[in-house]
């Protein structure tokens, strides 16, 4: 897999969210690679108050602030991780939270990380994913651009067939925040089953 440039990701995150959907997150372990086809997105801005980044830097966030193409992976209530694509040129500190991913590769490694009856929610919710896929704090700052990374964000060559089958794409509001909750800066792929909370506020497609 050839991973996304780190072009890719100098714009806005509010542009690179939705073209995240249908690319591949993967993640190299010892027991094999495992990932999926990124089926939803949240875009969080510099001038956005829900934005980590908004109050400026700190030792959690500090990757944020560095090169576009890089994770920024934090940890929420104590023990759930959650994994972003920081966005924008260095000191503009913006990332695109992945929400949600359709399982594709290495399915039985995510299913050990974490057991569930119904593959539908292996990986449909930021934490749920990160923890299928042992993602966590020390793969903070890793470049998503590098083929040799433990964690990357790969090209899809099918990706406009994968969004045809899986659409269309949906803009809504964010999820599970307080903060500038108004913003539709959430995108996910409508006949996805595998999104974590579907409100059609907006379609692009």
């Amino acid at each position: 897999m050839t991973p996304l440039p780190e072009s890719f990701f100098l714009p806005s995150a509010a542009v690179v969210a939705p073209r995240l959907l249908g690319h591949w997150l993967v993640r190299h372990t010892p027991d094999g690679p495992c990932g999926g086809l990124i089926v939803e997105t949240e875009a969080y801005l510099a001038d956005d108050p829900a934005c980590h980044a908004y109050g400026g830097e700190t030792e959690r966030n500090r990757t944020m602030w560095g090169a576009p193409g890089r994770a920024y992976v934090y940890l929420i209530y104590g023990y759930h991780f959650c994994v972003n694509a920081v966005c924008c040129p260095p000191h503009t500190a913006e990332a695109v939270l992945i929400r949600a991913l359709q399982p594709a590769l290495g399915e039985g490694l995510m299913r050990r990380n974490r057991p569930v009856e119904n593959r539908h929610h292996l990986t449909n919710g930021p934490a749920k994913l990160c923890a299928a896929m042992g993602i966590d704090r020390k793969l903070d700052g890793t470049n998503l651009c590098d083929p040799a990374s433990k964690l990357l964000i790969a090209a899809n060559g099918g990706v406009a067939d994968f969004i045809e089958s899986q659409g269309p794409v949906v803009q809504a509001t964010r999820v599970g925040i307080s903060k500038a909750a108004h913003l539709p800066l959430r995108f996910y792929l409508k006949g996805s089953p595998f999104v974590s909370r579907k409100q059609t506020t907006q379609s692009n497609g």
